[in-house]
């Protein structure tokens, strides 16, 4: 799929972007907030989490591949994330 959100890489068939923050708790503050839009949209990342740094990994099971749901959904995920003070 062409268009990837601006920041967002394609890895192994995968949205994929690394977010870092100022420390644990903030990683962890951001992961529930995604974790409530991706609840709310009944579709749901991958994700890694290392200390203040959580890698986001959007795909559609079902279609083996990255959709239109992914984008809109990588974007929203960078929305979450630009309310925390990032280093």
């Amino acid at each position: 799929m062409d268009g990837h959100p601006q920041g967002w890489a394609e890895v192994e068939g995968a949205l994929e972007r690394e977010y870092r923050f100022a420390d644990f708790a903030e990683a962890m503050a951001f992961v529930n907030l995604l974790a409530e839009a991706a609840e709310a949209a009944n579709h749901h990342p991958d994700l890694v989490i290392s200390w203040n740094r959580v890698t986001v990994r959007w795909w559609s099971h079902a279609q083996q591949a990255i959709t239109q749901r992914d984008v809109e959904l990588a974007g929203r995920t960078d929305e979450l994330a630009s309310s925390f003070s990032r280093p």
